[in-house]
Parts: structure tokens; sequence; C-alpha cells
């Protein structure tokens, strides 16, 4: 069934959704854009030491996506295909659109005056979220209902820095850090080729981070061509200036090389090929049917990949989940309420979904 809203050309609000995995500079993105002008809906994410200028990421959008990812099982970087239907699932549900929906429409403001102050009206919006990518039909739906044209930038940063970076910053206790190379590196080519899928029917763009990095006014200014967006097209002397400020080349702190990486060769392969497929997208005219047959055949490569691990992994799975059970048992009679081990968690968990119980 198709989508019906209220939308017309005419319409000023935009909404532009800044995707890609963690670590590949969605947060420089979405900082430039803030500081041209675009909205960023309150109260921020506060800055850390992993991002100490700032995330530009919206905390009930964080809170909503964590929410929804723990209702799906699934993990901000999840190397399995099936994940995106599970997230797909999720997205589908008619009082979950209901409540983005609700929350995005007054975010649009017009121009008031509040205590004798003027207020400009806010009719661009910038949604940033490492989790954003799973939920990205979710998002779009909303956008629509909205009155507001959506389109989505893809940050693109070769998968060994990603890998790096996330080994770098993300220390015990953190999102990720219980997470293997092989493992980043898998979740990293699922997270991209299917984002890169979900986009493909709307508008888009991708930037290099490295490019972002060089001169951040040839990427951005292209973007604000292409998306149509009035705060980049328009930037005053002192935007320019806040994003010069902003946008530091030394941002770039890990530079790992596949030397510095250890992958199974095949999954290097596929990694190398996505990230040929999708640099090529980042060059002017490069979003080309060929680029888009190029990158299928790379996802249809992975999920074959993936399968054959799964198949080859399962006696690891049943060895984990007779393991939770004994745990539990031994628990029980100890009279002792620990946490399970949250990996036989996640292990017996993917197997009852393999099994179909």
């Amino acid at each position: 069934m198709s989508e019906t809203a209220p939308t017309t050309q005419a319409s000023s609000r935009r909404v532009v959704f800044v995707v890609g995995s963690g670590r590949s500079g969605t947060s420089t993105m979405a900082g430039a854009l803030q500081a041209l002008g675009m909205h960023v809906p309150q109260p921020e994410v506060r800055p850390d030491e992993t991002n100490p200028k700032g995330f530009a990421e919206s905390k009930w959008v964080v809170d909503l996506h964590t929410e929804l990812l723990q209702r799906c099982h699934v993990q901000v970087s999840d190397a399995r295909p099936s994940a995106w239907f599970e997230t797909g699932k999720a997205s589908a549900s008619g009082i979950t659109r209901a409540r983005l929906t609700d929350w995005l429409g007054p975010q649009f403001t017009q121009a008031r005056v509040v205590d004798g102050v003027e207020e400009p009206a806010v009719d661009e919006l910038v949604i940033k979220d490492p989790r954003l990518a799973w939920f990205l039909g979710l998002w779009k739906s909303a956008a629509l209902r909205c009155d507001a044209q959506a389109s989505c930038v893809t940050m693109l940063r070769h998968v060994t820095e990603v890998v790096g970076s996330k080994k770098r910053y993300y220390a015990p206790g953190q999102t990720g850090s219980a997470f293997s190379e092989v493992q980043r590196t898998a979740a990293w080519v699922n997270m991209m080729l299917h984002t890169e899928r979900a986009t493909r029917e709307g508008t888009r763009a991708f930037v290099r981070y490295d490019d972002l990095l060089t001169d951040w006014t040839v990427p951005v200014f292209r973007l604000g061509q292409e998306l149509d967006l009035e705060a980049v097209k328009s930037a005053s002397a002192n935007s320019i200036r806040a994003v010069h400020q902003f946008i530091d080349p030394d941002l770039k702190r890990v530079e790992t090389t596949w030397d510095d990486v250890e992958v199974p060769a095949r999954l290097r392969e596929i990694a190398e090929e996505t990230w040929r497929g999708l640099s090529k997208l980042a060059e002017p005219g490069g979003d080309t049917p060929d680029v888009h047959a190029l990158l299928d055949e790379v996802r249809e490569a992975y999920v074959a990949f993936y399968d054959e691990a799964e198949a080859v992994a399962q006696s690891s799975v049943l060895a984990a989940r007779r393991q939770g059970l004994a745990d539990g048992r031994q628990q029980a009679l100890e009279g002792r309420p620990e946490a399970p081990d949250p990996f036989a968690v996640r292990a017996r968990r993917k197997l009852r979904r393999t099994l179909g119980k």
C-alpha cells in the first residue's frame, strides 16, 4: 500500500538524514550542516572523548533507535543480513510511525517573537545517528507525513580506518568494545551495502570523509545545490567561518590499513569491492545503474559468504546454548541472580531465530 500525505512541491521543509557506519565522519558532516544554519533538534547528545567537538545528534532520536534495536535484538553494528528484515518489521509498525511523526512535525516551526526576540523559522533539519540507517523507511514515511522533502547523505570512510577507529575509541564497556576486527569488518560491509540499497530510490548524496577534511567547501556546497538546502546555498560569512573552525584535518586521527587488520581473505575482498563501488557514487555523476548493478552483485556475494560462515559456526552456537542453559541451572541451584553471559544470550537468541522457535 502506498503512503499518502499532503506533501506539495512548494514545501520549503527539508530534512537531511546523515547515515553511515559509526566513526565514518557522520558527526563531522552533521556538525558542518548545523554550523551553516540547519537545525539539530534539541537536546543534543553531549560531547565526549570520542567526539570532543560534539555529535550533532538529537538525544530523542538516539533513545528511540536504541529502544527499537533492543526490541528487534539487533546490534548497532550487526553483520547479519537478516537483521535488516528484523528492523524493517519494526519500521512498519503503525504505532511507531505515528509516534515519530508526532515528534518530527513540531520540530519545524514558523518565525515567531518570544520575549521580544524574533526567532527565525525552522525549515531545514539534520537528523544523524549511526543507528539511523536501520530505520530509514520509518523516517522517510514521517518526513512525507510532515510535508518535508527528505534526502540522505551517506558518509564514506575506508573500512580499515573505521575498524581501527572503533578499536581505538570504543574502550571496554562502550558500544562495540567486545567485537573483533572480523566482526567489525563484516558489520561495515553489511551496513554500507544495505544502506546504499535503501537510499537508492530517493534523493541522496555520498561524501568521502577524506574529501570533507581536505576541503569541506567542495562536497558541502555541492550538497547544498543537489539537495536544495537554503541554509547551505545562502550561508553567511560568519557561518562559513564557523565551519572552518569546526572541521580540522587533524580529526583524522586513525589511518589503519589492511596490514593492521586481520580478516579472512574472502571478507577482505568483499570489503574492498564494497569500498570501490561506493567510492564511485561519491564522484560527480557517479550514481549510475552500472554502479548499482555492481553493488548488487557484491551484496549478494556478502550474503552468500555470511550464510556459509553461519552454517560452519552452528556447532559453536549450539555449544553456547548448552553452556548458557547449564549456567542458568547452576545459578538457580545456588540462588545467585547473576546476569547471564551476554554472548551466550545472543547465541541462544540467534539459535532460536535460526530454528524458527
